[in-house]
C-alpha cells in the first residue's frame, strides 16, 4: 500500500513504499494519451527523477503506468506534427532530460510493462536496470517507420541488451514483439501473469530494498560504468565502488548483524 503520493505537474506522480517509503513508484499517469510523452510530461518526468535521485531515502525505484492497456506508446506524435523545426528543437533538452533523467538515477529501477511499450516508451524501460512484463506486454522501437530513429537512447541501450545484430533487425524492421518473444529474446527479464506486472515489480524492488542502500548504489554504478569496458578497466571501476562502502556505516551494521544473528538497521551512509 502506498504511504503517500507527490505529484509532479498533470501527468506523472511519485508514490512511497514499504517501511520509511524506501520503494518509490514513479507513475506515468496520462491514461488519455496511452502515456504518450508530451512535453510537459517529459518535464514532469525530468523533475520526477531530478528529486529521487537527491533523497537518500529512496532505494529502489519502479516505474509503472496507470493504463490498463499501455506502459507507454512513445512521444506525443500529435503534438510533433504542431511543431515548427525551430520549436523541435527546443523540445529537445527537455525530452532528453527524461529520458536521462531515469537512465541515471542512481538506486536500482524496475520497469513494470504490461500493454503497449513502444519507442520512447520502451526506451524508458531499457532505461532501468530490469523490466518486468506481463503477457500483454507488445515492445518495439518502431522510429524509422515514421521517418526518425529512436532519440531516448534506444540505438545505445538496446544493443547493451540483446547484441548489435538482434538491435539492428529490430530498429531497422520496426516490428512488434509480443511478450513471449520479448523474454526470449531478452528485451524483458521476466514475465508475470495478465495484469500482475506492478505486484510482481514492487515485490522484486522491496527484495532488493531490504538491502544496505549505500550497497545498492555502489553495486549499480560499478556495473554501469563497468559495462563495456575491457576486464583490468572495469575491476577498477568495481574497485573504487567498493571503497565508497567498505567503510560506510552499512558495511560495518551489516557485518555487525551477521555476527549478531539479527537484520541489518541500516543507516544508509
Amino acid at each position: 500500500m502506498a504511504v503517500d503520493e507527490v505529484r509532479f505537474g498533470e501527468f506523472v506522480a511519485v508514490r512511497r513504499h514499504g517501511d520509511g517509503g524506501a520503494v518509490a513508484e514513479l507513475v506515468l499517469d496520462r491514461p488519455k494519451a496511452m502515456n504518450a510523452v508530451s512535453t510537459e510530461m517529459a518535464r514532469s518526468i525530468g523533475s520526477a527523477c531530478a528529486a529521487l535521485a537527491a533523497d537518500a531515502s529512496v532505494r529502489v525505484v519502479v516505474l509503472s503506468s496507470t493504463h490498463e492497456r499501455a506502459f507507454c506508446v512513445g512521444a506525443d506524435l500529435k503534438e510533433r506534427n504542431s511543431f515548427s523545426d525551430a520549436e523541435l528543437v527546443r523540445q529537445r533538452p527537455t525530452t532528453r532530460g527524461a529520458y536521462g533523467g531515469v537512465l541515471e538515477l542512481p538506486m536500482p529501477t524496475i520497469a513494470a510493462v504490461h500493454g503497449f511499450a513502444l519507442g520512447g516508451g520502451f526506451e524508458l524501460a531499457l532505461a532501468c536496470d530490469v523490466i518486468v512484463a506481463d503477457g500483454t506486454a507488445v515492445v518495439g522501437l518502431p522510429e524509422v517507420s515514421v521517418g526518425v530513429i529512436p532519440g531516448g537512447g534506444g540505438t545505445q541501450l538496446l544493443p547493451r541488451r540483446v547484441g548489435a545484430a538482434r538491435a539492428a533487425e529490430l530498429i531497422f524492421t520496426a516490428r512488434r514483439v509480443e511478450a513471449a518473444e520479448a523474454l526470449s529474446l531478452g528485451l524483458v527479464d521476466s514475465l508475470a501473469p495478465e495484469g500482475e506486472d506492478r505486484t510482481e515489480a514492487l515485490a522484486l524492488a522491496a527484495r532488493m530494498a531490504a538491502n544496505s542502500p549505500v550497497g545498492l548504489r555502489a553495486a549499480k554504478r560499478a556495473l554501469r560504468l563497468g559495462h563495456g569496458m575491457d576486464l583490468a578497466a572495469g575491476l577498477e571501476i568495481e574497485d573504487a565502488a567498493w571503497r565508497t562502502v567498505a567503510f560506510s556505516g552499512d558495511r560495518a551494521e551489516g557485518v555487525a548483524a551477521f555476527n549478531e544473528k539479527r537484520k541489518p538497521n541500516w543507516p544508509g551512509q
